[in-house]
């Protein structure tokens, strides 16, 4: 059985000396070196990139080292799982597939002899590669193992690895075999492997019990409104594929229940037809693909790849935020340049022209050039340091605006992405689902003064949850759930779940928590309140206006209150200077005696 947190902190060791190894050749080798330059100057022409070269690289470097480990990682789970019949890595040696590895590997050798561990892993995924379902794992033009190849050496460690056994009791040091075939682990390498890459990225697993909620209120309500078998979703910020899986699964069982007869292959292909991703960390789509793959598997009911059908899940890496078609933000003119595009059924001309070596820029394009029924996710929620990068960001979504952070115009095109609704509500016009959890911080500071006022009202934004005070594990940003359709707004008021008091103490199960199960059980009770949020329907033009606040019990009531009749700071003065933190309190608030007892002397 896998041993997620030994796997991670194996794997994180592995990852490091891969990183090392690879600097070394690439340094080595001027072709290899000139061939990434070329890469990066590409990059700052397109106005994509402006960090320099070397801070470039290392993550290039990461992104390489990371791979070859998962693609080992891939090639062992579905030799434990004896989804093929002869491993080319490793097994359990109570099996006698640890000596078929072994045996594979001498076998290739004796073909090869002047050829290197570092080929023979080469050849392993160009081998799996041919499988159906595999090609996208392990394509030439776009996963780096091909590109950035490890030392003879370090290949020679990595495979050994595979191969340890633990000398006290004999079994395989990292056994992959799960009856369930459970991914979940993948999700835990997505987002702690690399603390380079978790840190440029954002990298943050969604808990599934808010991926759950989130979709109850969007594909679930779509599935109703446009069928199961028209419905399709998106995630923009797919990560290493929690919603896609969720969103999958749903799909799977309402063609099930509608359609038992159907074959079973033919159903998990047109859900991962449905069911679209994309990210800009190629490793997280790497993760996303495989556990799709794996759970189209189940559905087929297939033991042996060999005998699966070439499926194919539609994630791709991507900049969502550049590439693919631009729908505008409702009304008519959105609505017909979607018509002609789709007539058109030509995805040429849409988004940055610029991709990286990693990215498959015409499937980029096609799943962004179409919206979808329900578009949800997770958007990070950093502030862009590359100064190229936030430039174009900047320039192409209106709700960019100060220091902003990513969540603001993640917002703006998630609503993009939802099939634009008509205020006649024709069958063939009626609005996608948006829900997304993000950063609250647009609310309350100056950046997000541009969303609020000048992108949601366009929106018909339906609910507002202030999920600050719940525990969610790793949200340690202050986060809301915000829900809406891409069409005009409709109704007066907007849903609001108001917070009152945080979690009291971290749960065991954070979906049983007092804050989240109050937000789960209030949520559709307008006028209710308890000890942790209250509920309410607010008028939709207080949503138009920065600031927002949601803080129930009557706090916002308060806030309304206080600043009626009476100026703010913004009013009285246009600058109020600049204001520096220091985060040295004590130098300003310890008495003298305190200073001079330490011999630093008189002030």
């Amino acid at each position: 059985m896998i041993h997620a947190p030994q796997l991670l902190a194996d794997l994180t060791r592995q990852l490091k000396r891969l990183e090392d190894d690879l600097r070394q050749r690439s340094a080595a080798e001027p072709e290899l070196e000139a061939s990434l330059r070329a890469e990066w100057q590409a990059a700052h022409d397109a106005e994509r990139c402006a960090e320099p070269f070397a801070t470039w690289l290392d993550q290039v470097v990461t992104q390489a080292g990371v791979h070859w480990l998962l693609s080992c990682v891939f090639l062992r789970f579905i030799e434990d799982n004896a989804l093929i019949d002869r491993p080319w890595l490793s097994g359990t040696p109570e099996s006698g597939r640890l000596a078929l590895a072994r045996d594979r590997h001498e076998a290739y050798f004796r073909v090869h002899p002047l050829e290197s561990d570092r080929d023979y892993l080469l050849a392993a995924f160009r081998e799996a590669g041919k499988l159906p379902g595999l090609e996208t794992f392990f394509d030439e033009a776009h996963n780096p193992v091909f590109r950035l190849g490890i030392s003879g050496d370090a290949a020679m460690a990595l495979r050994q690895f595979w191969q340890a056994v633990d000398p006290a009791s004999g079994a395989l040091v990292h056994d992959f075999s799960d009856p369930e075939w459970d991914t979940r682990f993948l999700g835990d390498l997505y987002q702690d492997l690399s603390e380079a890459t978790r840190k440029r990225y954002a990298l943050l697993q969604t808990p599934e019990f808010v991926e759950e909620f989130i979709l109850d209120r969007t594909l679930t309500p779509a599935i109703r409104e446009f069928g199961y078998q028209t419905v399709r979703m998106i995630d923009p910020t797919c990560g290493s594929g929690h919603f896609l899986l969720g969103g999958f699964q749903r799909l799977v069982a309402e063609w099930q229940r509608r359609e038992p007869g159907r074959n079973s292959r033919d159903i998990a292909q047109k859900v991962l037809d449905a069911v679209a991703g994309v990210d800009l960390n190629p490793f997280a789509v790497a993760i996303a693909r495989f556990r799709l793959l794996v759970a189209a598997l189940k559905v087929c009911e297939v033991h042996r790849l060999s005998d699966a059908p070439n499926l194919r899940p539609q994630v791709a890496i991507g900049d969502s935020l550049l590439h693919g078609q631009r729908f505008g933000l409702g009304g008519t003119s959105a609505i017909r340049s979607i018509e002609l595009f789709d007539a058109a059924e030509s995805h040429a001309d849409t988004g940055l022209a610029h991709a990286y070596a990693s990215e498959d820029l015409t499937e980029v394009q096609k799943i962004l050039g179409r919206q979808y029924h329900a578009v949800v996710g997770n958007p990070p929620y950093i502030v862009v340091k590359d100064a190229a990068l936030n430039q174009a960001y900047r320039k192409n979504y209106a709700s960019c605006h100060m220091k902003y952070s990513l969540g603001c115009p993640f917002t703006e095109r998630f609503f993009e992405l939802a099939q634009t609704g008509r205020d006649g509500h024709g069958d063939a016009a009626k609005a996608g689902f948006v829900g997304l959890i993000t950063a609250n911080s647009f609310m309350k500071r100056e950046f997000g003064s541009k969303l609020i006022e000048q992108v949601l009202p366009r929106l018909d934004l339906t609910h507002v949850i202030d999920t600050s005070g719940a525990y969610i594990p790793g949200h340690g940003t202050p986060t809301v759930i915000l829900f809406g359709r891409h069409r005009p707004p409709v109704a007066r008021e907007v849903r609001t779940v108001m917070g009152i008091k945080g979690e009291p103490t971290q749960p065991d199960q954070p979906a049983d928590g007092l804050v989240w199960s109050a937000i789960v059980g209030q949520v559709d009770v307008a006028g209710s309140e308890s000890e942790f949020v209250s509920v309410s329907d607010t008028p939709r033009a207080t949503f138009g206006k920065h600031p927002w606040s949601i803080g129930g019990g009557g706090a916002s009531d308060l806030k309304e209150f206080i600043e009626t009749d009476r100026p703010t700071l913004g009013q009285a003065s246009d600058s109020v200077g600049i204001t520096s933190f220091t985060l040295e309190d004590e130098v300003f608030v310890n008495p003298l005696s305190l200073f001079q007892n330490a011999k630093f002397g008189r002030a």
